[in-house]
């Protein structure tokens, strides 16, 4: 099948399908990705692939399967920023926000959401019922993708190969094993901002932040504007949101970079104790959008107060040792 149109929802579950089953060539897996790449993809087949990765993914057993949040972004920024998205994550987690995180290592960068908290001691091998346990127990769990997509194992060496952006890019953040109601997704490039929120709306996302930093970032920025779109009640909405109205100064992008699993986990430990930065700053926004994407705050700033009341009061550190004690208990 020629790739250069659009296709249909039904046409992507097939032809992924094929692919993640083991059914499709190298060479095929090849030129379906580099055309999607190349033309761009719509939501509906952005939505119809994250169907297919989440038919083919590891349960997650949770009790309470409701009212589930994730904050991820789709990488590829090359800015070599600290794990925003995690630290934000297990912010809003102390803020009564119940999150399932899902990750993996590093693939552009020198430190993924993966590699941040296992330098951080949580165990990435944790089987799918002790991270059920940590989201109840701690209201932060860790889906290590690789072990709750096994089936992508199919096309790893060739995205590796190809160093580009591809479809998998987009439909990793959205393939959450859990059922997600609520969602913050940062994007790389602003073309992909309509298209992922559109995805958000046809998955039955309840409220949604789709958000790409005009410096780059695939997460809302503290150094200049954010471009982002809202799924709320349904609908779509564009935003821009600016330092300044949320309450925070700008920074320079070069504050805001990290480096390896080590130096970030340190720059981690100091931002969970408290210590004032930018990069805390840009944490607590993040982690304020996540608060108000989940219902928990009635405005953007009402959730960035939240998240650095969660962090100055020591609750966010205390969510990740709770994470890192259950994640580490027998199977």
């Amino acid at each position: 099948m020629p790739f250069e149109q659009p296709l249909s929802a039904a046409e992507m579950t097939r032809v992924l399908g094929a692919i993640m089953e083991g059914k499709s060539s190298a060479e095929e897996i090849r030129a379906f990705l580099t055309t999607l790449a190349r033309r761009g993809e719509t939501a509906e087949e952005i939505a119809a692939a994250v169907g297919v990765l989440r038919a083919h993914a590891v349960a997650l057993p949770l009790s309470k399967p409701s009212e589930l949040c994730d904050t991820c972004g789709t990488g590829g920024d090359g800015q070599g920023t600290i794990n925003v998205s995690t630290l934000a994550a297990l912010a809003a987690a102390a803020a009564s926000v119940r999150i399932v995180k899902h990750g993996n290592r590093a693939a552009s960068s020198r430190c993924g959401s993966a590699d941040l908290l296992e330098a951080l001691g949580v165990n990435l091998d944790a089987s799918p019922a002790l991270v059920a346990r940590c989201v109840e127990e701690a209201g932060f769990g860790f889906c290590f993708a690789p072990a709750f997509h096994p089936a992508m194992s199919v096309v790893a060496p060739i995205r590796r190969e190809l160093k580009i952006r591809t479809l998998f890019n987009l439909i990793g953040p959205l393939a959450n094993p859990a059922p997600l109601t609520f969602q913050l997704v940062g994007v790389a490039e602003p073309r992909l901002l309509r298209p992922m929120a559109e995805a958000l709306q046809r998955l039955g996302i309840r409220r949604g932040l789709v958000v790409h930093g005009r410096d780059g970032l695939d997460e809302v920025t503290t150094t200049t504007e954010t471009d982002a779109v809202e799924l709320r009640d349904g609908r779509l909405t564009a935003r821009q949101l600016a330092p300044e109205e949320l309450g925070v100064p700008r920074a320079a992008l070069a504050q805001l970079r990290g480096g390896d699993a080590p130096q970030n986990a340190r720059i981690a430990l100091e931002i969970l104790n408290g210590t004032p930065s930018a990069m805390r700053d840009l944490v607590a926004v993040n982690a304020g959008c996540a608060i108000y994407v989940a219902g928990r705050a009635r405005t953007i700033p009402e959730g960035i107060v939240q998240a650095n009341d969660a962090i100055a009061s020591g609750s966010a550190m205390r969510v990740l040792e709770r994470v890192r004690e259950v994640s580490r208990h027998a199977r």
